[in-house]
């Protein structure tokens, strides 16, 4: 399974580097695209889901990494909610 990292840009305009343990995130990001915070969550939280369980068929086990890294997305986009038009965009996945 490719390791992979993805970086986005928040509604104010800051940018994070993510972490995926698989290339599923290929699958829910297209770079350039950006994406109402709702849908952004929710293609998070299935790609998230995806590579974990794909880490968990390969060794065993579930992967912490993608389920902490969906973590601190949830949280940091709790600062966002309130503005009906916020969104959020794939910068690059890598």
């Amino acid at each position: 399974m490719p390791e992979m990292h993805w970086t986005l840009r928040w509604p104010d305009g800051s940018e994070e580097r993510c972490y995926s343990p698989s290339s599923v995130i290929t699958d829910m990001f297209t770079p350039g695209e950006s994406y109402p915070l709702a849908d952004f969550l929710h293609r998070a939280r299935t790609a998230m889901e995806r590579a974990s369980n794909r880490v968990e068929r390969k060794y065993g086990f579930a992967c912490s990494s993608a389920m902490e890294q969906l973590d601190r997305i949830e949280r940091r986009a709790v600062d966002f909610e309130s503005q009906t038009d916020a969104r959020v965009t794939c910068l690059s996945i890598t």
